[in-house]
């Protein structure tokens, strides 16, 4: 008896010790964080966060304009990752609100990214709506806080210049590309 129970000890004691905490895949994208960029990430918090990387603030020159200042993030070769848009403009512990994906390795769990297409977002999430706009349509995704701009050459031509039209998931074509790829939080 005593044997089993010391068998099962040091079992269970590598079991323990081989199980190293795996660090976040920077590039995984999920509802409320963006590799180690949460939704309650606050401006100051950058620096450290993207250690690694270059983080461009740009300065307004009037701080009463009410802009919100984007925020880009760029790998230190120069590669550009994201658009950062924070709640408040120039405010320091503002939380970002919006974040613009630019490289393609970024993610999501079901393996959407920049580059994917018009059927791979229909394949693998629900369409929350898809909003018509002058010169592309917004099709929002609910359960990652996404929304994919697809330019409206895409569509075909009854739809690409009938701003009051209600468009259907079935009337995009499947290849359509994803011209702009944004988290919302």
């Amino acid at each position: 008896m005593k044997k089993i129970i010391f068998t099962f000890l040091i079992c269970t004691l590598l079991i323990v010790s081989c199980a190293k905490d795996t660090p976040p895949d920077p590039f995984l994208i999920q509802k409320h964080n963006i590799g180690l960029l949460t939704d309650s990430t606050q401006v100051k918090e950058l620096d450290s966060i993207f250690k690694n990387d270059s983080v461009v603030r740009y300065i307004a020159g009037d701080e009463f304009a009410g802009a919100v200042n984007t925020i880009e993030i760029f790998e230190k070769n120069g590669n550009k990752l994201l658009d950062l848009s924070p709640e408040e403009a120039l405010d320091s512990t503002s939380v970002i609100s919006s974040v613009r994906i630019i490289d393609e390795r970024y993610k999501t769990e079901k393996n959407i990214s920049a580059l994917s297409t018009f059927k791979d977002i229909k394949e693998k999430y629900k369409i929350s709506k898809i909003d018509n706009l002058i010169n592309s349509i917004v099709v929002s995704v609910n359960e990652i806080n996404a929304s994919f701009t697809i330019d409206k050459k895409e569509l075909t031509s009854s739809l690409r210049f009938d701003m009051d039209a209600n468009i259907d998931p079935i009337q995009v074509p499947e290849k359509a590309k994803i011209k702009y790829f944004f988290i919302h939080w």
